[in-house]
């Protein structure tokens, strides 16, 4: 019987910060020129940097490293709830638009730590 190895794409948080990443790039594609320039890239960027840090962090090989790019995101959440109440505030994002984002930032923390919890028991070094 052959091996299933574990992929990036089985991990729940890695697909759910790509999806977000997704939504949040379609949403800023729509904004006007001087708010892409200003909040759009810099939202763009940190909700990015969410599943780039689960990536990073899947592809090292010691423990210690993989956790570090997985607290990484972490911060890169935050970040990234900062830019949705900035979008919200000057009027950039729909109300529905501004809760879906939300919602998903709430529930990654939870999928982060699961997956530096796996981590921590699954791996030796």
């Amino acid at each position: 019987m052959e091996k299933k190895y574990l992929q990036l794409s089985d991990l729940e948080a890695y697909r759910e910060a790509a999806r977000l990443s997704n939504i949040v790039w379609d949403v800023v594609n729509s904004w006007n020129y001087f708010a892409k320039d200003t909040v759009g890239k810099q939202f763009v960027r940190s909700v990015d940097s969410i599943s780039a840090n689960i990536a990073e962090g899947f592809g090292r090989f010691m423990k210690k490293e993989k956790i570090q790019f997985f607290r990484y995101s972490y911060g890169s959440i935050t970040e990234s709830q900062d830019w949705n109440e900035k979008a919200m505030k000057r009027k950039l994002l729909k109300q529905e638009q501004y809760d879906l984002i939300q919602c998903t930032l709430r529930s990654l923390p939870r999928s982060v730590h699961q997956l530096i919890k796996f981590t921590n028991e699954k791996l030796t070094q």
